[in-house]
C-alpha cells in the first residue's frame, strides 16, 4: 500500500499535475484501497489548516503585495545601488543587497526573483553585464528571502511540529546575512574577472537621500524582527502589524498605493493564500498516512543503519533535502519530509530549531539547482536566455550557497544564538 502511495504520487508529479492535487489523489487512492471512510480526508485536511499560527500566511502575503504595489521595490534598488554601485560589478552586488532588504517584505524566493528580476536583469544587461550573470545572481540571491524573517516556510515548519515560529524566524537571520555576503563576494570576483563596469561613487548627500526614501522599507524588517525578538508581539500579530504598516506607508508616505488598488491586491493575496492552505491541508492527509504506516520510524531506522556518525547523518540529510528541493515545491516538501526527518536529526542530538533552519535553507538552494529549480526558469525567462546558459552561470553561486549550508549544518551557534535570547 505504501509503495502504491508513493508510485501514484511520483507518476502524477511527472505527468504535470500540481503537487497539492498529486498528494490528494494518491492519498484518496490509499483510502479507497484500504476501505477507510473518506470523511477522514476532510478531518485531516481541516486539522492541517486549523492552526492560529497559519494566520501569519495571509497577513505577510498581503503586506508584501501592498508594499510591492506601493513602489517599495524601486526604492530598495535605488538605495542598494547608491550604497555599493561604485564597486566593480556594483549593480550585481546591489542586486544581492536589494534581496536582503526585500527578504523582510516578501518572505518568498519566487516573489523576490520575479519582482527584483523584472527591474534588475534588464537594467544590468543595459549597463553591459552578461545576461547569464544577471539571471544567475538574481536567482541565487532570491534564496535569501525565506531565510531572513519573515518566512513562510518557517511558519509551516513551526506549525507542523509545534516549534516556536518566533525562534525559527530569528534563527534564520545570521545564516541569511552570511549567505548574502557570500553571494556578494562571488559576484565581485566574477565581475573583476569579466571586467564588468562600475558606477561612480555617490556623494554622502545622494546616499542619505536614497536612504531616507527607503527608510520605510528598512523599518518594516526592523519592526518585525525586533518586535518578535523583544516579545512585543507574536508572529501572527506581527503579520497584522505588517499589513497596517504597509497600508500606512503605501497610502500616506509614498502615495503610490491607491484605494482602488487594494481590492485587486487583496484578491491576489487570497488566491496565493488559498493555494498554500489547500497544499498544507492535503499534505497533512498524506503525512497522516505516512505516520499510520510508521514511515518516519522506517526512514529513521534506515538512515541510522547506514552510520551512527552524526557528521555522516547530517551530510545524508542535506543530500536528500537538496535533491528533493530541486524538483518539489518548498512547502510541499517540508510538509512531507520534515516530520519524517526530524526524529532522525533529534536522535543524533540536533536541536529542532537548528534542523528547521537547515532544512529550509536546503530547499531554498534547491530552487536554484538544475535541472528544474523554479527560480532558474523565472530568471532565464526574464533574461531572455536558455536554462542551460543560466545553469552554467549559477554554478559558482551554488557553490557558495552550499558552503554556507555546511557552515549552518555544522556550526549550531549560527542558528541557535539569537533564539537563545528569546525566553
Amino acid at each position: 500500500m505504501v509503495l502504491m502511495l508513493f508510485l501514484s504520487f511520483i507518476i502524477l508529479i511527472f505527468l504535470g499535475m500540481p503537487v497539492a492535487f498529486s498528494l490528494g489523489v494518491s492519498s484518496l487512492l490509499y483510502l479507497f484501497t484500504n476501505d477507510i471512510p473518506l470523511i477522514v480526508a476532510a478531518q485531516k485536511m481541516y486539522t492541517g489548516i486549523d492552526s492560529f499560527v497559519l494566520v501569519c500566511i495571509p497577513g505577510f502575503i498581503f503586506a508584501g503585495n501592498l508594499m510591492n504595489t506601493g513602489g517599495i521595490t524601486h526604492r530598495i534598488i535605488r538605495f542598494s545601488n547608491a550604497l555599493v554601485g561604485w564597486i566593480t560589478g556594483g549593480l550585481g552586488i546591489a542586486n544581492v543587497a536589494a534581496s536582503m532588504i526585500f527578504a523582510g517584505i516578501s518572505g518568498t524566493a519566487l516573489a523576490d526573483t520575479a519582482s527584483l528580476g523584472a527591474i534588475l536583469i534588464p537594467g544590468m544587461k543595459e549597463e553591459g553585464y552578461d545576461a547569464d550573470f544577471a539571471a544567475a545572481i538574481t536567482a541565487s540571491s532570491s534564496t535569501i528571502g525565506p531565510i531572513i524573517p519573515p518566512s513562510l516556510p518557517m511558519i509551516v515548519v513551526g506549525t507542523l511540529v509545534g516549534l516556536s515560529v518566533s525562534k525559527l524566524f530569528v534563527a534564520g537571520a545570521i545564516p541569511g546575512i552570511l549567505l548574502g555576503f557570500g553571494l556578494m563576494g562571488m559576484g565581485y570576483f566574477i565581475a573583476k574577472k569579466r571586467k564588468y563596469p562600475k558606477g561612480k561613487m555617490q556623494s554622502a548627500r545622494v546616499i542619505w537621500a536614497t536612504f531616507k526614501d527607503a527608510i520605510w522599507a528598512l523599518l518594516m524588517t526592523f519592526i518585525i524582527l525586533f518586535g518578535i525578538l523583544g516579545g512585543f508581539f507574536t508572529p501572527t500579530e506581527a503579520s497584522i502589524v505588517a499589513v497596517l504598516y504597509a497600508l500606512f506607508v503605501g497610502l500616506f508616505i509614498y502615495k503610490e498605493l491607491k484605494w482602488k488598488d487594494i481590492p485587486k491586491v487583496m484578491i491576489e493575496s487570497l488566491i496565493t493564500t488559498a493555494s498554500i492552505m489547500v497544499l498544507v491541508g492535503l499534505a497533512n492527509l498524506f503525512a497522516w498516512i505516512l505516520a499510520s504506516e510508521q514511515i518516519p520510524q522506517m526512514v529513521a531506522k534506515g538512515i541510522l543503519s547506514i552510520s551512527d556518525n552524526p557528521i555522516i547523518i547530517i551530510l545524508l540529510l542535506n543530500v536528500l533535502l537538496l535533491f528533493v528541493g530541486s524538483f518539489m515545491e518548498t512547502i510541499a516538501a517540508l510538509v512531507i519530509l520534515f516530520p519524517v526527518l526530524l526524529p532522525v536529526a533529534v536522535s543524533i542530538g540536533m536541536d529542532p530549531i537548528h534542523f528547521g533552519v537547515m532544512a529550509v535553507l536546503n530547499l531554498m538552494i534547491g530552487l536554484t539547482t538544475p535541472p528544474v529549480g523554479v527560480c532558474l526558469f523565472v530568471a532565464s525567462s526574464i533574461g531572455g536566455i536558455s536554462i542551460v546558459q543560466t545553469t552554467k552561470a549559477i554554478l559558482p553561486f551554488l557553490l557558495v550557497s552550499i558552503v554556507i549550508l555546511l557552515m549552518v549544518a555544522f556550526i549550531p551557534p549560527l542558528t541557535l544564538f539569537l533564539p537563545s535570547l528569546i525566553k
